[in-house]
């Protein structure tokens, strides 16, 4: 383990696990506003859904204080792989180390996020993240 979580991964290498591995989960933790006006991920050519669990609520940021109980009641097997999502793989680190804190032992971050770092323009989803990848996703 690195930093108290199981590391980082590639969007693709998430998309390779959520295929692989059926106890695999993608955890969206982005807020409501992310998932309506940017999109999310779609793994319906997989057989999944992701969990859209904010970890902190819009549009004030605050931590979204039933985060985990939200989780641990979505996700009761602490040996299945939980891998967190967010705009560019930030708050998914914090969401990673928090559930592994709580005996998951399988929690991994997405590098990039959904959207990646900004470019020189300041644009995202440009350079990294799931979209960029080209991986499917809805909106």
């Amino acid at each position: 383990m690195s930093d108290g979580y199981c590391g980082d991964v590639t969007p693709k290498e998430t998309w390779e696990m959520l295929k692989d591995e059926t106890d695999s989960v993608l955890i969206d933790v982005r807020t409501e506003a992310e998932w309506n006006f940017v999109g999310a991920a779609d793994l319906t050519s997989i057989g999944k859904s992701p969990l859209h669990i904010s970890w902190q609520t819009y549009p004030g940021m605050a931590l979204n204080p039933d985060f985990t109980g939200q989780v641990e009641a979505a996700c009761p097997d602490k040996d299945a792989a939980l891998i967190f999502i967010c705009r560019s793989g930030v708050r998914s680190i914090s969401t990673a180390k928090a559930l592994t804190d709580l005996g998951y032992t399988r929690c991994y971050n997405v590098l990039e996020g959904f959207e990646g770092d900004k470019d020189d323009s300041a644009h995202r989803a440009t350079d990294g993240g799931w979209k960029v990848a080209d991986l499917p996703w809805k909106q």
